[in-house]
């Protein structure tokens, strides 16, 4: 359709291009007394232009073309009389044209507007729809967005009925306008100036009656098309709100399970970055064993997907409904597509799955497809993306965790939501520093520098005036910003957020440090070459705990003041050998440190109540022997 229209909308380009270059023409010989000659032959060969437009739609322009040819020939003929009456102009051949130009065409590019801007709507409101979350689904939401793309489409249908009507309208109008006025230019010529009537009337009278008989019969043809197109736009109107509403037969939808072929529009989820994505709505269609798509405005479509020997499976994606994804014959992951309801999403499954066992090629491709119903059925069960990744990567070890992280948020939400905690769509990153080799080469041949500008022995100076000091093993796992900290959940948000977009993009690489904890700041080294990666002042450090079921993870937030005035927080998740309990307590006694210096006796009293090394400094509960023993048992178990 949108193809068909496209013809349709070059067609009445093409001729408010020519029209207004006809009244150009016209308006010379209205304004040009003096040079009528010139303005009339210029007018014959626009007249005569006509018919080198190439028109997109030419059908039934036979009739035109003969009629301005000879009109052309009057032109040329009545030049010579060169004079003209010029309120007779204006009334017979200036204002039909300006009427055509005026009303007709500026109707059509206004309704082509208000055509867009329904589509427009639509598309926003489907989006809006097709975000609407699956689990915790509000019914009152859902029916308001379902009302509101019900509306939009309602609209669309609408305005795109009264915009094919217009183009459609104009391929008779304009068929009139360009007779019109030239029937009113001869005869003003006629009728003012007596030898003209002399000379031509006898001659004329026959081929004006003609012209009029013409443009009568054109009139009552569109009459009787604009009558047609009425009653059938009040048929298509007059139909059941449900044919607007998406998804209205979500509890019992008929659905073909038989198909081996399929067309219609689908969300593409493409990757804009390393863990942003976008969905685009486009048109999808089946053609033998091969996927296709057809993006908007272009001619044809492109092969996105080859089907043959390829598996389909319903999948959870962001949280949205009605997705499922295509992998490769190879087990490589191809596409993932949302419909945008319940029949669409299982019609669609089912398809693909009748089509990749290639049974389009049988003699009985009905009767094959209905063998492997069991199988399409099966392919609609959805299967968390996360926990699938998770018993590929681990088959011996529980999901639980991971089914935990998931759960930890919805626990929570009585306390604060999670979009107050962390923005929707904000960045995550999953490398907080260089690799060591590249602190190496940077300072290879000469003293090694610390990357962000201390010296060694200023660091070697701090520890030493420090009175806690207490080194885990740690792997980043990722860091992002955050919108509060004065809650720990936010730090269990970013917890699951991480997690699940490591899972998501398979991204399992981690980089190991030693985190030093003092009573001043928390420390990452590198193991390799003992430098510095960054540092964390312990007083900017508002929030910090560990992972209520998983013991490893942990987290802590960091509130800074920007340059302007602007503060900025942000979450950082690690993956720790030991307990995160054990780290959580080594920062909470280096922040009593810092308070306790404030007063000597607090500071006194806090020394008599935690026990001391030799060297005077404060001692945790855990060793550093203890956990380097255990660091070689849970050495394998580096991801999160």
């Amino acid at each position: 359709t949108r193809s068909l229209l496209s013809v349709f909308e070059e067609d009445a380009g093409t001729l408010t291009e020519y029209t207004n270059q006809l009244l150009q023409a016209m308006q010379r010989v209205y304004g040009a007394q003096n040079e009528m000659c010139l303005a009339t032959q210029q007018l014959s060969k626009q007249l005569l232009a006509y018919e080198k437009q190439h028109f997109a739609l030419g059908k039934g322009d036979e009739e035109v073309i003969s009629t301005l040819h000879y009109f052309s020939k009057v032109v040329d003929e009545l030049n010579i009389l060169h004079s003209e009456l010029a309120k007779q102009l204006a009334d017979t051949m200036i204002l039909p044209i300006i009427q055509f130009r005026e009303k007709d065409l500026t109707e059509v590019s206004t309704l082509k507007d208000l055509f867009g801007l329904a589509s427009n709507e639509h598309d926003v409101s489907m989006a809006k729809y097709s975000r609407l979350p699956k689990r915790k689904e509000n019914e009152k939401l859902k029916a308001e967005v379902a009302k509101e793309v019900a509306n939009a489409r309602r609209k669309q249908h609408l305005s795109s009925l009264q915009y094919y009507c217009a183009l459609n309208a104009l391929q008779y109008r304009k068929r009139v306008a360009m007779v019109e006025p030239m029937l009113g230019y001869t005869r003003g010529q006629i009728n003012f100036f007596k030898k003209g009537a002399e000379m031509f009337s006898k001659r004329m009278d026959s081929f004006l009656s003609s012209v009029s008989d013409m443009v009568q019969s054109i009139q009552g043809e569109l009459d009787a098309e604009a009558e047609k197109m009425r009653i059938s736009q009040q048929d298509l109107i007059a139909v059941n709100e449900s044919v607007y509403t998406p998804d209205s037969d979500v509890t019992s939808p008929v659905i073909n399970r038989n198909l081996i072929q399929k067309a219609g529009y689908l969300n593409l989820r493409n990757k804009t970055g390393l863990v942003t994505t976008t969905w685009e709505r486009l048109y999808f269609f089946t053609q033998g064993g091969n996927l296709m798509c057809q993006p908007r405005g272009a001619v044809a479509g492109g092969l996105i997907q080859d089907l043959d020997n390829c598996s389909v499976m319903a999948v959870d994606c962001e949280d949205r409904r009605y997705c499922f994804q295509i992998t490769t014959p190879t087990g490589k992951t191809g596409i993932t597509l949302q419909a945008e309801s319940k029949k669409e999403y299982e019609e669609w499954i089912c398809a693909i799955n009748n089509i990749s066992r290639q049974i389009y090629l049988t003699d009985n491709p009905e009767a094959a497809a209905i063998k492997l119903n069991q199988t399409a059925l099966q392919a609609v069960t959805p299967i968390t993306s996360f926990g699938k990744k998770h018993e590929v990567r681990h088959p011996s070890q529980n999901v639980k965790n991971t089914e935990n992280d998931k759960i930890i948020p919805s626990e929570s939400a009585g306390i604060q939501d999670s979009t107050q905690l962390i923005a929707p769509g904000t960045p995550i990153q999953f490398d907080i520093v260089l690799p060591a080799t590249e602190f190496l080469d940077q300072n290879r041949g000469g003293r090694r520098a610390n990357p962000f500008g201390e010296s060694e022995d200023s660091s070697k100076d701090e520890e030493q005036d420090s009175l806690l000091q207490q080194m885990f093993v740690v792997r980043f796992l990722g860091s992002m910003a955050v919108q509060s900290d004065e809650t720990s959940e936010v730090i269990y948000e970013a917890m699951r957020q991480v997690l699940a977009a490591r899972a998501i993009h398979n991204i399992f690489r981690m980089t190991e440090s030693h985190l030093m904890v003092t009573s001043k700041n928390l420390r990452l080294i590198d193991p390799q070459t003992q430098v510095t990666r960054t540092s964390f002042e312990l007083a900017t450090v508002t929030q910090f705990a560990a992972h209520q079921d998983n013991r490893r993870l942990i987290g802590f937030v960091v509130h800074l003041s920007e340059t302007l005035g602007e503060e900025s927080m942000s979450a950082y998740v690690f993956e720790s050998n030991t307990e995160g309990e054990k780290i959580c307590y080594a920062i909470s006694l280096g922040k009593e440190i810092i308070e306790a210096q404030k007063d000597p006796e607090a500071l006194a009293q806090l020394m008599k109540s935690v026990p001391l090394t030799n060297d005077g400094k404060f001692m945790l509960l855990n060793d550093q022997s203890e956990e380097d023993g255990t660091m070689h048992e849970e050495g394998e178990e580096s991801e999160a």
